[in-house]
């Protein structure tokens, strides 16, 4: 379970505004890579049972991340930032990983302090601190992954699997599952394949 040892050390030399960071959809094969960005408002208002339940989003059912979803919405500032499937085949996953963090932060109300980021350092300047498996670590970090990996799993649920009926995005999430890679055997790749990413590449080829 994720703590506030790396908040709490920097809020005892007077750094107030941490912002946790974290990205989804790295692995994908379909849709953009969405970051998430939290800083919590009040530090002495963070001891009940529901904030003690955040997380990474990768140990949480989809019910509890959506609840802690509304919870955090609720304690924090918070952000998102994405690059779509045809940035990150103009400047390859790492880079658009970076970008989607940098947007984040940017469409934060408020200016942090100080970055904690989960396994990855970004060029803003901002004092930051890359923490390897910080979304298993960081209260910060585990809240930023639940925001980005709910609005993210929205998107693809709602309005792009709407939009491409025939690959099964409410479920797979734009993930290589059997299931998806059968429809693009079938319908083909779409606008928001992700056509640097194998097996498509190779697909595309040939």
């Amino acid at each position: 379970m994720s703590n506030l040892d790396f908040e709490t050390e920097l809020w005892q030399s007077d750094i107030n505004y941490i912002c946790g960071i974290d990205e989804v959809g790295r692995g994908c094969l379909a849709g953009p890579v969405l970051s998430g960005a939290v800083v919590f408002k009040d530090k002495n208002n963070l001891n009940s049972e529901m904030f003690s339940q955040i997380n990474d989003s990768k140990k949480l059912s989809e019910i509890k991340r959506e609840k802690l979803s509304v919870f955090i919405k609720d304690i924090a500032y918070y952000s998102t930032g994405a690059c779509s499937s045809n940035e990150i085949d103009e400047i390859g996953i790492q880079d658009a990983v970076k970008l989607s963090m940098i947007r984040a932060i940017d469409n934060l109300v408020i200016k942090p302090e100080y970055l904690l980021i989960d396994s990855m350092k970004i060029d803003v300047d901002l004092p930051q601190k890359s923490i390897i498996k910080g979304d298993q670590i960081s209260k910060s970090i585990s809240a930023a992954s639940i925001i980005a990996k709910v609005e993210r799993d929205n998107l693809m649920k709602l309005s792009i699997a709407n939009k491409f009926p025939n690959y099964n995005f409410e479920k797979n999430k734009g993930y290589g599952t059997k299931k998806h890679m059968d429809a693009i055997n079938r319908f083909g790749i779409t606008d928001i394949h992700r056509k640097s990413f194998e097996p498509i590449k190779s697909m595309i080829k040939d």
